[in-house]
């Protein structure tokens, strides 16, 4: 009999799904948020915050700040609040069309590129066909997450392109619940026992 390594069950994790924050959610950084998960593992969890524009900063400023030519931009772009983690630096959450040795594919429809190269892309009109450009991510430590899911701070849902990419900042947290069927003003932040 030889030992195999035990591999880890990727079933339990979010990885590809969307976190919606309870109501109840006082912390102002999450308070109606929609996180697309990029990464869940033992190791924690790593997910951008898909729903909060930065009005502070616009595309072309972030280019220009970059040193980065402009000219041929021919889409608007808002910049959004990615979560409270290394805020200074840029995420591009995207379509899968678009790949570099850098990209984290997270499925066959999205993927995560964290370079200069594709915003280098995107202002020249030849990066990924659909795209949301974050500054900051929002990361756990192992185990956290799960234990803010126990404690009724988030709901997950499977995610989907069109509320993702497609749907306007927002709306994205009732389109979220309403995906799941729920009426958000009947949720109660109180754990129930059967």
């Amino acid at each position: 009999m030889t030992d195999k390594p035990e591999s880890e069950d990727n079933s339990t994790y979010l990885t590809g799904n969307l976190l919606i924050a309870m109501p109840q959610m006082q912390d102002d950084r999450f308070m109606r948020s929609v996180v697309y998960v990029c990464a869940h593992t033992s190791d924690g969890a790593m997910g951008l915050v898909i729903n909060k524009i930065v009005e502070s900063v616009s595309f072309p400023e972030l280019l220009d700040q970059l040193n980065i030519s402009a000219d041929n931009a021919n889409r608007e772009i808002r910049v959004h609040f990615g979560g409270p983690v290394e805020t200074g630096r840029g995420f591009v959450l995207h379509s899968a069309d678009y790949v570099q040795d850098a990209t984290l594919v997270i499925d066959d429809e999205v993927a995560l590129t964290a370079t200069v190269d594709i915003l280098k892309s995107i202002a020249d009109g030849e990066g990924p066909d659909r795209s949301i450009l974050a500054l900051g991510y929002a990361g756990w430590a192992p185990g956290q997450l799960d234990q803010e899911i126990q404690a009724n701070g988030w709901l997950s849902v499977p995610a989907d392109n069109e509320l993702v990419f497609g749907t306007t900042p927002d709306s994205k947290w009732e389109r979220a619940m309403g995906k799941i069927g729920i009426d958000f003003n009947m949720l109660s932040g109180d754990a129930g026992h059967a």
